[in-house]
């Protein structure tokens, strides 16, 4: 639209603002068009008027829309806010603070609490008149996915009233504590109390002297997970593992602020780092990066404990960049991310202690094998287009050289050696809250080491210890609270969870106890098992996936990791199975009945089928149930969407997405993303399933109730299908034919009726490359470029070192309403 026109429509817009204010009176900007770049702005306005309460605006065809958060904004998804939109504001409102003076409309204090850019997920005019805005915030206070979705009017009711809701993503906190954390101006650092008492407005004063550059907050750590051997696409860049400190570097105003993992402020310890951080040209940055010092030409934890206890010498490797001037980066792709990293730190003198981290893309085996040969601690495999979700995930793994990891000290041995004060330490780890004893180090310490050591241990002398698996030899032991943590390096681990050969490197001063658990890289087991969970495997060397050589013992390793997560959504429901006897390659059939031959391990309820027939279908109540099924070649397990003691009230529903050959996985991503938020929109919360084929699942747990059946369960879902596809017939359609799906995504709801089955999450697929379908959480999908991309051979190792991501599945007591089905004839919205 032409300057002018936009200007002209911008001015129509504003004629409500105009007629409720007397601008002689109040200091709040007029509706008269101002010179300046229009773009994406969003900004949050805390008002202390009749009542307190937060106004949203987002920029959009000229003028702030605006809503009242009566609440203010809640960072808890679970939490939805009532937004009452309010006439539109002109653009230089988003520089307005100060005081609108009694009597005047609005009248009463006004902070600007937070601002940034919005960045909308689809057209947002489109949106407003929906009644759906999805959008991302990239503000200094409220970040990643939000909506507003409008509610639908009461009889009589003139106004608009919409809901603020945040995405479950990596910005999401159920322990919101968004509003309570911040009571100050992100423009001048004010709180309400001193701008009442000032009476300025920041939009007529010089914006420049007015503002200030806010150090950014120390992030939430993006943690590796341990496997045994790296990745070794193209798509993975690997990252030399450095043995130090995690640190978090900001730098604004001239200044710098070191953070460790632990969230403890150690500017003053990594003094020289700070300090050649901070004339960075920029206005703020954030950087994670790892603190080092060298011995020998590599990095050493033993010799950083040593220059920080006497000042020596210590580095720094940057390897992300989170924030920039403001921004937040961390929905950008990791290459992209590092890319602006390298290029602000080209601007740091020559001999500067702050490096960056390169890397090498591809063959990781390759790059590992190097590393080791050089005496190096390991590798960090990245995903080159993974963004940075502030937690453990499988987009960083690690993979070392030699076994080292964190322990608790419980203990220690006393010395029969004059000036020796003790000979060993006693070690433990936590699993399930519970403290587990994990052997002895007696090696790893020179005079100092054992003298510091033994001031520390006075203060937190106990009578006894609460770890588990002590042996009786250590009744002599002399026990210690267990609040210290040290570095062990070991060769491995015996059956009985004791270190072999185990020698202290140092403490860890950058950790608590309580988050030390035992990394494991779990891989599936090599040795050929003839019988497992009390299951005989007939022919336990029988290759069911030639082209990986997988066996049937394999895959009965597979299970025993996967059986705990799988049996809590597959167990107990009628099933249909998917069996190559002679391994994938070779001629494979679908199965519902019982037709004998299989381990009574593997259960049968009866079952009514429409045509008035009664059959036997099978179900699984434990391990030896899914072993019984790869005893007779059965590579999936589908499952119906109810329990075998409740066959007539269904308790899932579930969505296919299911594209065509040639949209990609991005876009099945973004897709998958609009389902869950039509689907919470009308109140039913939802988690991810990557298939192991081409699409994703979308998953609503449901509580089972009466005169809720197969017939409402069916018309519900046939009805949102087939509403999403109206509104959007480019990208989707809710007919099965693939001669019509061309470029369009195919919303399956066909699963959803009695007799018809999804994959069950955890189970294999009958595919190339032995694909897993697994079940992921929300702020994590992005991570994954394809839903194949858990395999056999990749999957244990992630369900090792991850937490179950469905785990809050089983406490929702969501229901399929009446009101939810009614809803389906008309809007959505």
């Amino acid at each position: 639209m032409p300057p002018a026109k936009t200007k002209a429509k911008a001015a129509a817009l504003l004629a409500e603002y105009e007629r409720k204010r007397d601008f002689a009176r109040t200091s709040e900007p007029d509706a008269k068009p101002r010179k300046g770049a229009s773009g994406n702005r969003f900004v949050v306005q805390k008002h202390a008027a009749r009542r307190l309460h937060y106004d949203f605006r987002l920029e959009l065809g000229g003028v702030l829309k605006s809503w009242a958060v009566t609440r203010g904004p809640s960072l808890d998804p679970a939490v939805k806010r009532l937004a009452v939109r309010t006439e539109d504001h002109p653009l230089a409102y988003a520089d307005f603070e100060g005081i609108i003076p009694q009597g005047e409309y609005g009248g009463g204090t006004v902070m600007l609490w937070d601002e940034g850019e919005w960045e909308p997920l689809h057209d947002p005019q489109d949106g407003l008149k929906e009644g759906m805005l999805h959008f991302l915030l990239h503000g200094k206070r409220m970040k990643g996915g939000w909506a507003l979705v409008r509610m639908k009017p009461r009889d009589g009711e003139k106004g608009e009233n919409w809901l603020l809701i945040k995405e479950r993503d990596e910005a999401a906190d159920d322990a919101d504590g968004l509003i309570v954390d911040h009571d100050d101006s992100v423009r001048t650092g004010r709180d309400m109390d001193t701008i009442a008492k000032e009476k300025t407005a920041v939009h007529r004063s010089n914006r420049a002297s007015g503002s200030r550059e806010k150090m950014p907050a120390a992030p939430n750590f993006q943690l590796a997970t341990l496997v045994g051997e790296p990745p070794d696409g193209d798509d993975w860049v690997h990252e030399l593992k450095f043995d130090g400190y995690r640190c978090a570097l900001a730098v604004a105003g001239g200044k710098a602020r070191c953070t460790t993992r632990n969230g403890l402020d150690w500017t003053e310890q990594f003094g020289r780092i700070a300090a050649a951080a901070a004339p960075l040209e920029v206005k703020s940055a954030l950087i994670d990066g790892e603190i080092v010092a060298f011995a020998g030409g590599r990095t050493n934890f033993g010799a950083l404990h040593a220059a920080l206890k006497s000042g020596g010498e210590i580095a720094y490797f940057a390897f992300d960049l989170l924030e920039l001037d403001g921004k937040d980066l961390r929905s950008l792709p990791l290459v992209e991310r590092k890319d602006r990293l390298q290029t602000l730190l080209s601007t740091l003198p020559k001999f500067s202690p702050i490096h960056y981290s390169d890397h090498v893309r591809g063959s990781g085996g390759t790059v590992l094998k190097k590393m080791c040969a050089e005496g190096l601690e390991g590798i960090i495999s990245k995903r080159a287009d993974s963004r940075y979700s502030g937690r453990r995930s499988g987009a960083w793994l690690k993979a070392k050289c030699t076994r080292r990891q964190e322990f608790v000290l419980i203990g220690w041995m006393p010395s029969a050696s004059r000036g020796r004060p003790f000979a060993s330490l006693l070690l433990g780890y936590y699993a399930a809250g519970k403290l587990i004893y994990s052997g002895r180090v007696g090696t790893g310490f020179n005079t100092e080491t054992l003298d510091d050591l033994a001031a520390k241990f006075a203060p937190l002398a106990r009578k006894t210890t609460n770890a588990q698996g002590v042996p009786a030899d250590a009744r002599r032991a002399r026990w210690i609270e267990p609040t210290l943590v040290a570095e062990i390096a070991f060769t491995e681990v015996t059956t009985d969870g004791v270190l072999r050969h185990p020698s202290f490197l140092g403490l860890r001063e950058d950790k608590e106890a309580a988050q030390v658990v035992r990394e494991t890289a779990i891989q599936t087991p090599a040795e050929i098992r003839a019988e497992v969970a009390g299951v005989r495997l007939s022919n336990p060397e029988k290759v069911l996936f030639p082209s990986q050589g997988l066996t049937k013992s394999d895959l009965a390793s597979y299970y025993e990791i996967a059986a705990e997560r799988m049996l809590a959504q597959v167990g107990n429901r009628p099933l249909s199975l998917v069996r190559c006897p002679q391994g994938r390659a070779s001629k494979c059939f679908f199965q519902k009945h019982d037709q004998g031959g299989f381990p009574d391990a593997m259960k049968t309820v009866e079952i009514t089928e429409g045509s008035g027939e009664v059959e036997s279908y099978y179900y699984v109540d434990g391990l030896a149930g899914l072993i019984a099924g790869v005893q007779m070649g059965v590579l999936e397990f589908h499952v119906w969407a109810c329990h075998r003691d409740r066959l007539e009230q269904p308790d899932r529903l579930v969505f296919d997405l299911d594209p065509d050959e040639a949209l990609t996985f991005s876009e099945v991503r973004r897709a998958a993303v609009e389902v869950r938020d039509r689907l919470e929109a009308l109140g039913l919360k939802t988690w991810p399933l990557l298939t192991g084929g081409k699409g994703i699942h979308v998953v609503a747990p449901l509580a089972r109730r009466a005169g809720t059946g197969w017939e409402e369960f069916k018309i519900f879902a046939r009805s949102f299908a087939r509403k999403l596809a109206d509104d959007e017939p480019a990208r989707f359609i809710a007919k099965s034919s693939k001669a019509s799906r061309k470029g369009r995504i195919f919303i399956d709801w066909l699963r959803n009726d009695r007799g018809s089955t999804a994959i069950g999450p955890y189970s294999t697929r009958a595919r190339e490359g032995a694909p897993v379908a697994m079940p992921v959480a929300w702020e994590e999908l992005d991570e994954f470029n394809a839903a194949n991309i858990f395999t056999v051979t990749n999957a244990a190792s992630h369900l090792g070192n991850s937490t179950d991501p469905w785990a809050e599945m089983a406490k929702t007591t969501q229901s399929l309403t009446k009101a939810m089905i009614a809803k389906m004839d008309g809007s959505i919205t």
